[in-house]
């Protein structure tokens, strides 16, 4: 059976081209359409994916306006600026936040029955903005939250305790980036809470333990940095995240993912967006799964949204 599903990228910088790319190979889409302000650099990412066409399986690339968008199935957003020298992160929000509601009213108008993944930074404020600027419902806007943060976690964990990553399951909380926070009494690996896998089956002194998965935390926190660093910016991991996402929407799995979506009190938190474990489907999320945590990672993640409540009110976009 020949599958009829299309899905749009608006933005065809290192993260849309990568997601493109993805997308290309995973044979999930019949369609693939790239939108970009730099129309010519829209249209050579375009025709260098469709000359991958003897090899790929059977998909159209083709590059086109935002009117282009009508019968999409699924919307990427990836466009906007990237921090610059000397730039504070709330300028960065005001600039994004500004590009996206000259652009998302217009998109919405084309394709409102689409699911709409967010992936430009600040994700959270941006997944809200998409909210507010549209009549979109929160179902069908899901923010790529700290999906990237979940999996660098599961990365450093398993490499840790020397096991595949497919053994390990966490998930990280709050803001992707610096503002997140890591609920360790979720993180389990191959059916252990990793801290009793530890000391039960690593011996590692109880004692240590929390100094180690600190070190965890921190390696986590500073991997984007790192490879910013080292080659300018970060897009395959993000591109691959945000693909395992589209790839849920699309089967309809019902998988849980830490994304970005609408809080109205689960966690404590009201009228904002933030990454949380969700449930995802075919009509987006279909709910946000509340995990109990500890009393103390509880407090943690109550300081975050806080913080991200200060961030939102700054930028008044609640208005």
């Amino acid at each position: 059976m020949s599958i009829k599903r299309k899905i749009s990228i608006l933005g065809t910088g290192n993260v849309g081209a990568s997601i493109a790319y993805n997308l290309t190979l995973s044979g999930i889409c019949s369609e693939i359409l790239l939108v970009d302000i730099n129309k010519e650099k829209a249209e050579g990412e375009a025709l260098d994916l469709s000359q991958c066409a003897a090899v790929v399986p059977s998909v159209k690339v083709r590059n086109g306006e935002y009117e282009d968008v009508v019968g999409s199935d699924i919307i990427v957003v990836t466009f906007g600026i990237a921090r610059k020298p000397g730039q504070s992160r709330l300028d960065l929000a005001k600039v994004n936040v500004g590009i996206l509601k000259s652009v998302m009213p217009t998109v919405a108008k084309y394709a409102p029955d689409a699911l709409y993944v967010i992936v430009s930074n600040p994700v959270d404020v941006l997944t809200y903005t998409t909210l507010k600027c549209t009549n979109l419902k929160p179902n069908q806007v899901i923010g790529t939250g700290t999906l990237l943060d979940s999996n660098r976690l599961v990365q450093s964990i398993a490499g840790y305790c020397k096991v595949d990553a497919s053994n390990v399951n966490a998930y990280v909380f709050g803001e992707h980036g610096d503002s997140c926070m890591a609920p360790w009494s979720l993180c389990t690996v191959g059916g252990y809470k990793l801290k009793d896998y530890c000391k039960n089956i690593m011996k590692v002194d109880e004692a240590t333990i929390d100094a180690e998965l600190e070190t965890l935390y921190s390696e986590m926190v500073k991997a984007g940095a790192k490879v910013i660093k080292a080659k300018g910016a970060t897009y395959y991991a993000i591109a691959a995240s945000a693909v395992s996402l589209i790839k849920a929407l699309c089967s309809d799995t019902h998988t849980i993912l830490p994304l970005s979506t609408l809080l109205n009190g689960e966690y404590g938190a009201k009228d904002l967006c933030t990454g949380v474990p969700c449930m995802v489907g075919a009509n987006g999320v279909e709910k946000v799964i509340e995990i109990p945590i500890t009393d103390d990672e509880k407090k943690v993640f109550d300081e975050k949204i806080a913080s991200l409540n200060a961030t939102f009110d700054a930028l008044e976009i609640r208005n």
